[in-house]
């Protein structure tokens, strides 16, 4: 791994003094003649037609601040735009085109979200103070508090050193490091702030104004109307008889009360819950054959018809009306997959996927399409998530990433990322208290969601 070869910068206070050491020993002269045009900005764009938008939005930003400061353009791309491939948004594969097309007359490459705001003027200030021949990663640090099965473990004796960059920040890239040869492909399974940064970078974080997904996604429901009716909404939640006395009281003491249309499918019908037995055997693990009967049902007449399908598991804490109000960004006559987005050899001609635990949203056109498609189960112990993702590629319907939807628990995050997050979901209750958890990260009853949203107004 080439990680340690990356000239390191250990916290904000130690910038200037750390450029100022570089640019001494290498004896070259100030970086002050960094123009606009030598920074490639790419947005991290998605396909679907909300988050186009978006992109456009920052892309006529970041083009009126150049034309305020008299500068000439820079190159400013949406990387779903790019190229054909699923596995772009991981960013290795993008890696080449980059290089080709901006390797030698460029200085640096600028990834941002959707909804990053950037001052270009700082930003600008910041790139001059480092030495463009050398290699440099730029970004806003998070680090992990415990080893966490989120980052694979990394570094489990000290998992502070492992350190990797809040997108919604922005990160650059300097040329010099896009243009290396041995940039290997991502992991198998790459995670969001996983895939390219198994190779583990350190810089700064103090330029780019940012913030989540989350907190600008929640700042844009106003934009796009008001939220969708609970009607709107039909909720499947996965248990079996095991977990009937130990999983599914959580769902009733916390979010169940905040739906309107939801039913309980296991392998054992109880009428006391009620559960739903679909017909399929429980599995340990996997879950295929239960998902796609749930397709299945929710195009049928057994059930009401709605806009929208949400899958769960019975460990998945979940806020609705904050889903709710997600889902008025999106159109529904649309194919949409919406959840937390993993990708399986995304290097190799792979595919992404929504991770099932944190929730998988459906468009019904998107589950119409899908079983439509003739797609099944190869078994009913088969990963369902991974399988759906598989079928979702082959009908060429786009999975669409929210960083609002977490595979694991509040503790296996960086407190940093989630601190100017308003999350809509958490899974697992292994080693802690599934209630409190409900009550602290989701229950909009306190004002807790209310007092960040007011916090971050103020920052911005």
């Amino acid at each position: 791994m080439f990680w340690s070869l990356v000239p390191f910068i250990a916290a904000n206070e130690d910038v200037k003094e750390g450029v100022s050491k570089v640019q001494e020993a290498d004896k070259l002269p100030h970086e002050s003649q960094l123009r606009l045009r030598e920074v490639v900005f790419v947005i991290q764009s998605q396909r679907n037609s909300f988050h186009v938008q978006q992109a456009e939005r920052l892309r006529a930003d970041l083009l009126l601040q150049t034309e305020e400061l008299q500068e000439s353009p820079p190159p400013i791309l949406l990387l779903h735009t790019l190229s054909d491939s699923e596995g772009d948004w991981s960013i290795l594969p993008s890696l080449p085109y980059f290089s080709s097309h901006f390797g030698k007359n460029s200085s640096w490459i600028m990834f941002l979200e959707e909804e990053t705001n950037v001052k270009l003027e700082k930003l600008l200030t910041v790139l001059k103070k480092f030495v463009r021949r050398k290699e440099w990663f730029l970004g806003k640090p998070l680090h992990d508090d415990e080893s966490t099965i989120i980052h694979h473990y990394a570094f489990a004796e000290n998992p502070s050193s492992f350190k990797y960059p809040d997108f919604s920040a922005g990160w650059a890239l300097s040329i010099p490091l896009i243009n290396r040869s041995d940039l290997s492909t991502p992991p198998c399974k790459p995670a969001p702030h996983r895939s390219f940064f198994s190779f583990v970078f350190w810089a700064f974080g103090t330029v780019v104004i940012g913030f989540t997904c989350s907190v600008r996604t929640m700042s844009s429901f106003s934009r796009q109307g008001e939220p969708v009716t609970r009607e709107d909404i039909f909720v499947a939640v996965k248990t079996c008889k095991k977990f009937h006395l130990e999983r599914v009281p959580v769902v009733k003491k916390t979010w169940e009360k905040q739906a309107s249309r939801l039913e309980y499918y296991s392998d054992h019908a109880d009428p006391s819950i009620p559960t739903i037995n679909l017909g399929v055997p429980n599995t340990d693990r996997g879950h295929c054959g239960k998902t796609f009967a749930i397709l299945s049902r929710y195009v049928s007449s057994s059930v009401p018809k709605t806009d929208w399908l949400l899958i769960v598991d019975d460990d998945t804490l979940i806020s609705l009306p904050r889903l709710q109000a997600l889902l008025s960004c999106y159109d529904p006559r649309e194919p949409v997959c919406l959840g937390e987005r993993y990708g399986y050899g995304l290097g190799q001609g792979g595919y992404s996927y929504i991770t099932g635990g944190g929730g998988m949203v459906f468009s019904r056109e998107a589950v119409l399409r899908l079983l439509a498609s003739g797609c099944k189960c190869y078994s009913n112990d088969a990963p369902d998530d991974m399988v759906v993702g598989m079928c979702l590629n082959a009908v060429q319907i786009p999975v669409t990433h929210s960083p609002l939807f977490h595979q694991a628990r509040p503790e296996d995050y960086a407190r940093d990322f989630l601190a100017h997050q308003i999350p809509i979901s958490f899974h697992k209750h292994w080693n802690i208290d599934p209630v409190a958890v409900f009550s602290k990260w989701l229950n909009d009853s306190d004002s807790s969601a209310e007092r960040l949203s007011t916090r971050l107004k103020e920052e911005l």
